[in-house]
C-alpha cells in the first residue's frame, strides 16, 4: 500500500430538521390543540484513532465527507428521525489542522481516541413547544440549525521513541532490521526507503522502545532537493535521534565529515526545536575497516579518531555494524537507559504527613494530642462527696 502522511479533505455536517405545524384531530375531539414534532438531529463527523490504519491514503481519493440531514418533525407529536453520524478512521498520530486558519484542532495520538470535527446542526422546535394559556393554537415553529463546515488538513506524524538519521546507504534500514523486526527495503543505490518504517526494539521482556526510520536527506534538502524535508515531520514526536554516518564509503570523494555536517545544518534549517533534541553518534559499516574494537593503533581507531576530531563532536558516539550486529546490542541497551531515565514519571501522591503545609508546631501538635481539661461546671466531673 502506498504510503501517504498529508491529505485535505471538506468535512460538511448535516442540517438540523425542521419542526412542524399540525394539530391534533380526532373524533371527538374538536380542539386537540397543536401537535406539531421536532426535527431530527443532523449528522455529525467524527474522526477516530485506529492503530489499524497506518496511511492517510483514503482520504487522498475520497475527499469530501457529508453527512445527512435530520428528518423533518411531524403532526401526532411525532419527533423527525436524526441523521447518523459518520466515523472517519485515520493512524494514530494524526494531527488536524483548519486548512483556513492553519490552526491545530486535534492530535489524536491514543488508539480509540475520538474527537468532533464538524457538528451537525440541531433540530427545530414544533408548534407543540408554543403553546400557552393565551396562544391555544400556535402556528409558528422554527427550522433546524445548519451543520458545521469546514476544510482540514490531515499529517500524520508517526510516533516512535527513536529516530534515524543519516545520508542515502548510510545503513539506516539494515540497522533497523538488524535490531528489529521491521523488513524495510535495502538495496545498494540511494534512496532505497522512500516512506518512514518503524520497528520495535526489545531489549528484554518488559523493555522495548520504538525506532522510526525515515528517507535520507542530501544537501540542499530544504530547497528541495532528493525527497526534501517532507518526511522530518516523523522525527518531531521522538525523544532521541541517531544521526547514523557511514564511515567506510566506497566512493574516496566522498567525506563523513562533510556529509555529517550537512545533516545537521539541513537539521537546523528544518526545525530548531528537532535540531535541539538529544542526538548521538553512529559510526557504522566499521567492519570493513581492518582492527578489533577498542584496539589502538588499528586502521579502523585510526578512523575514528580523526573523524571525531575533524567534526568536534563531543557527544555520545558509538561504533557499530548493521550488517554484522557488531555493537547493535550495546548500542540499544544504552538507548533504553537513556529512555527510562528521562521518561515522564506519574506524580506522586500528597502525602500530608511529609507536607509542609499540613505540618503543625510541636506545642501545637502536642496541644491538640493531649486529652481536653474537664469542665468544672460539668456535673458528671464532681466529685463523690459533693453530691
Amino acid at each position: 500500500m502506498k504510503f501517504v502522511d498529508e491529505a485535505r479533505i471538506e468535512v460538511i455536517a448535516g442540517d438540523g430538521g425542521k419542526g412542524a405545524v399540525a394539530f391534533r384531530r380526532e373524533k371527538y375531539i374538536p380542539k386537540g390543540g397543536p401537535s406539531g414534532g421536532d426535527g431530527g438531529r443532523g449528522g455529525s463527523i467524527w474522526a477516530e484513532a485506529d492503530l489499524n490504519v497506518n496511511t492517510l491514503i483514503d482520504y487522498r481519493y475520497a475527499r469530501m465527507h457529508r453527512a445527512r440531514n435530520g428528518d423533518q418533525g411531524g403532526g401526532s407529536d411525532r419527533y423527525g428521525r436524526g441523521a447518523e453520524d459518520i466515523v472517519l478512521r485515520m493512524p494514530v498520530g494524526t494531527q488536524v489542522f483548519d486548512e483556513d486558519t492553519g490552526e491545530l484542532l486535534h492530535d489524536l495520538t491514543r488508539h480509540g481516541e475520538r474527537v468532533v470535527l464538524v457538528r451537525g446542526g440541531e433540530g427545530g422546535l414544533g408548534n407543540l413547544h408554543f403553546k400557552s394559556s393565551t396562544n391555544r393554537a400556535p402556528r409558528q415553529s422554527t427550522p433546524g440549525t445548519p451543520g458545521e463546515q469546514r476544510r482540514l488538513r490531515l499529517e500524520l506524524k508517526v510516533l516512535a521513541d527513536v529516530g534515524l538519521l543519516g545520508m542515502p546507504n548510510a545503513g539506516k534500514s539494515t540497522f533497523i532490521s538488524q535490531v528489529s523486526n521491521a523488513r524495510p527495503k535495502i538495496a545498494d543505490y540511494p534512496f532505497t526507503t522512500l516512506h518512514p518504517n518503524l520497528g520495535v526494539v526489545r531489549v528484554a521482556e518488559e523493555r522495548s522502545f520504538v525506532i522510526a526510520d525515515v528517507p535520507g536527506l542530501i544537501e540542499g534538502a530544504a530547497e528541495g532537493a532528493g525527497l526534501g524535508h517532507q518526511f522530518l515531520r516523523h522525527l518531531q514526536r521522538t525523544r532521541l535521534l541517531l544521526h547514523l554516518v557511514d564511515l567506510s564509503p566506497f566512493d574516496d570523494e566522498r567525506d563523513p565529515v562533510a556529509e555529517a555536517r550537512a545533516i545537521v545544518k539541513e537539521l537546523r534549517k528544518y526545525d530548531a526545536e528537532l535540531h535541539e533534541k538529544p542526538r548521538w553518534l553512529v559510526l557504522n559499516k566499521l567492519d570493513t575497516l581492518e582492527g578489533a574494537p577498542g584496539a589502538r593503533g588499528t586502521p579502523r581507531s585510526q578512523r575514528v579518531a580523526d573523524f571525531r576530531r575533524r567534526l568536534r563532536w563531543n557527544g555520545p558516539t558509538f561504533e557499530i555494524s548493521a550488517l554484522t550486529g557488531e555493537g547493535c546490542a550495546e548500542l540499544c541497551r544504552a538507548i533504553w537507559e537513556h529512555l527510562d531515565a528521562h521518561r515522564e514519571r506519574p506524580p506522586a501522591p500528597l502525602d500530608e504527613a511529609a507536607d509542609p503545609r499540613f505540618a503543625a508546631s510541636a506545642p501545637e501538635a502536642a496541644a491538640e494530642d493531649a486529652p481536653a481539661a474537664p469542665d468544672p461546671d460539668d456535673p458528671r466531673f464532681r466529685p463523690l462527696d459533693s453530691r
